[in-house]
């Protein structure tokens, strides 16, 4: 008589929560994290890590109390534990510690608010990007470097717009001349356009991420102030997507951040490679760290053999940072932040005379964030 041998049960597949900000003006942020997380998935055939995985999006609208009510949902209806894709600072801030408390996991992509780096930082909370201050600290290096002495600069008045602020500060050795808060839904800037012809400054330095970012740039140039007031700026105000927008207007600014499309190594030569050839478009540094947060998120999810109940085992594996990022070196400090360098770049055209982000050099080498210290982990 044969035996009966039951057939191999299926692994069901590991739901991960992506609440991300899918429309408005910063709506492409939030599209091309869940587009390149997506290619990662699809490389493994729906995998990551050799783990089924099932990606749950959700818009959160870059509403602070609609992302809690997903998370609240996801969490108590479906059972999710695994958390990523937000975008800013001010819905981070309100959502990762309803999800942490829980005992769930998040995995930022972007948002890096300061307030959760230091005193309040927590095990199940990690960021794949950047602090905000860093991120914006890094143009302040890259002034400091560049020789100015006086700078005007502008932010919107939230979360990351203050940390945008405290960070250039700390790094740029010059004198501020003018500080100025904008509203988070501003799209006029005329009186800030008057406010920095009068103040006169060496440059301007503004964090103005997504559509805030077309506006301000369009305006800075039918204000005259293109060639007259030179720029520094951090990547989100002056990515792939904003450098095609604005076009000629932006020639000659100079940018700083932890990535680009020409950094030479084979993580980032194939991703953008395979990023241009599924979605016809160029990546932003928004794709790339979707694109980063999946690798790593995949290194965990196989450690832990796809069983993410097992949060400490999650977590010590991601502490290994045991996965290749499209930015090369790359570890986490004490409070789970990167620690990884950063560059000098500038907008100019190439021998095709295509308008391209171009690499100068490294200004920052295996950098972390200045509230590691404070975080009790």
């Amino acid at each position: 008589m044969l035996g009966f041998v039951a057939p191999a049960v299926a692994q069901e597949p590991v739901k991960i929560g992506f609440i991300t900000t899918l429309s408005g003006p910063g709506g492409y942020l939030g599209q091309d994290i869940r587009d390149a997380f997506q290619l990662a998935i699809k490389a493994e055939g729906g995998k990551l890590g050799g783990v089924p995985v099932q990606l749950v999006v959700e818009d959160d609208g870059l509403k602070p109390g609609q992302a809690k009510q997903i998370a609240e949902r996801m969490m108590k209806t479906d059972g999710i534990k695994l958390f990523t894709g937000t975008v800013f600072s001010n819905v981070a801030s309100a959502v990762v510690p309803d999800i942490v408390d829980n005992g769930a996991l998040f995995v930022s992509p972007n948002a890096g608010p300061s307030n959760l780096a230091g005193k309040e930082c927590h095990k199940n909370y990690f960021v794949m990007s950047w602090l905000t201050d860093t991120m914006q600290g890094s143009a302040g290096q890259n002034a400091t470097s560049l020789g100015y002495k006086r700078a005007f600069v502008l932010a919107p008045n939230y979360t990351a717009g203050k940390d945008a602020i405290e960070g250039f500060k700390r790094f740029f050795k010059g004198q501020v001349i003018g500080e100025v808060y904008t509203r988070l839904d501003q799209t006029d800037y005329a009186a800030e356009m008057a406010q920095i012809r009068a103040a006169k400054p060496d440059v301007v330095f503004h964090f103005h991420p997504g559509g805030l970012g077309i506006a301000f740039m369009r305006q800075y140039q039918q204000a005259g102030l293109v060639g007259a007031i030179p720029m520094v700026l951090a990547e989100p105000s002056m990515d792939h997507v904003l450098l095609k927008t604005i076009g000629e207007g932006s020639l000659g600014t100079d940018v700083s951040g932890a990535w680009n499309t020409d950094l030479d190594n084979p993580v980032n030569k194939a991703f953008v490679e395979a990023f241009t050839k599924a979605y016809g478009r160029t990546p932003t540094m928004y794709a790339a760290q979707g694109y980063d947060t999946a690798i790593a998120i995949a290194s965990a999810l196989k450690a832990v053999n796809g069983k993410v109940d097992n949060v400490e085992g999650f977590r010590q594996a991601m502490l290994k940072a045991d996965f290749q990022t499209t930015r090369g070196a790359f570890k986490f400090g004490k409070n789970q932040h990167p620690v990884q360098d950063w560059y000098a770049m500038k907008v100019e055209k190439d021998a095709s005379g295509n308008i391209v982000l171009k690499t100068r050099e490294k200004i920052l080498t295996a950098y972390g964030d200045p509230y590691a210290a404070d975080c009790k982990l």
